[in-house]
């Protein structure tokens, strides 16, 4: 048997394992799948970059992140790599290492929209708005533009650009089928500047995609006790109870959008002197659009 021959032995061996991997993938068998692909053998992309793959529909990020880093360690000019590996390090939360992998695969390539939107977005993760902001005026793909218009009103809003912000999610808004996220971040620019009328109209439309939205429910809270609907706010008060009661609002990204604004015990004890029905048809009779200090929806110690 010739050198020539014997060394192809394996890699029509490594091929056909990759093979039957993606076959089991394919059909739903990610776990055996993956068992297959830990045979003892000399590298392999293929083999590396499936495994990770993989592993990362499993949930097993750290053990990709290994994956996708043996790749690149072997093949520096590897895109695919590096782009898996910054998804993962994003995933696992590790903006500035996530960062530094997009830059490099900028520096191989300068027009990657993906890689402008995974730096923008660990930009705002890290608090850098102004940089984010550049990233994503970077990109220039059709595929890209809502991903890129959705970053840029992020690191506006951030910046405090208010106007230009609600302009450009006004345009995710037409472009986006089911906007929740968008129509959620209008809701929080709208409390922050205490608008009543524009957070009435985006929870409203919030609350017609996605009716249990605690962001919606919340706002529409807010916008009916501040107009002495006491009646209407005590029904999205106890929708939001209900949740509560459920745990539906004890995770981390609920914490993160609840709207910021303060109920003392004696406005709860007036919510709930009302009976609790469902949350009513959104009112259109604003009696009060006083302003009132924006912080927690939830209980204080105030009396």
């Amino acid at each position: 048997m010739s050198t020539r021959t014997s060394a192809a032995a394996p890699a029509r061996a490594m091929g056909d394992r990759v093979e039957a991997a993606l076959a089991l993938q394919a059909g739903g068998r990610i776990q055996e799948a993956l068992d297959l692909l830990f045979e003892p053998t000399s590298f392999s992309q293929d083999v590396y970059t499936l495994r990770g793959d993989l592993q990362v529909q499993l949930g097993q990020l750290h053990d990709a992140l290994g994956s996708y880093s043996t790749v690149v360690a072997f093949e520096r000019d590897n895109m695919y790599a590096h782009h898996r590996l910054g998804i993962c390090l994003c995933l696992l939360e590790r903006w500035d290492l996530a960062a530094e992998t997009f830059r490099k695969l900028l520096a191989h390539d300068t027009h990657s929209d993906r890689a402008h939107i995974g730096l923008g977005d660990c930009l705002l993760h890290l608090h850098r708005p102004e940089e984010a902001l550049a990233a994503f005026e970077a990109c220039w793909s059709e595929a890209a533009r809502v991903p890129a218009l959705f970053g840029k009103a992020v690191a506006l809003q951030l910046l405090h650009r208010f106007d230009q912000a609600e302009i450009l999610y006004q345009r995710v808004l037409e472009l986006e089928p089911r906007p929740e996220e968008a129509l959620g971040n209008l809701i929080a620019m709208s409390v922050e500047v205490f608008d009543l009328a524009r957070i009435h109209r985006y929870a409203s439309r919030l609350a017609c995609l996605s009716p249990q939205s605690p962001v919606a429910l919340q706002a529409l809270t807010l916008v009916a006790f501040e107009r002495r609907d006491y009646q209407a706010a005590a029904g999205y008060f106890a929708g939001l109870g209900e949740q509560a009661f459920a745990g539906s609002l004890s995770g981390s990204d609920e914490a993160e959008n609840e709207i910021k604004y303060r109920l003392s015990w004696n406005d709860i004890a007036r919510l709930s002197s009302f009976r609790r029905t469902p949350p009513p048809a959104a009112s259109t009779n604003p009696s009060r659009e006083g302003s009132r200090e924006a912080s927690p929806l939830a209980g204080s110690s105030e009396g």
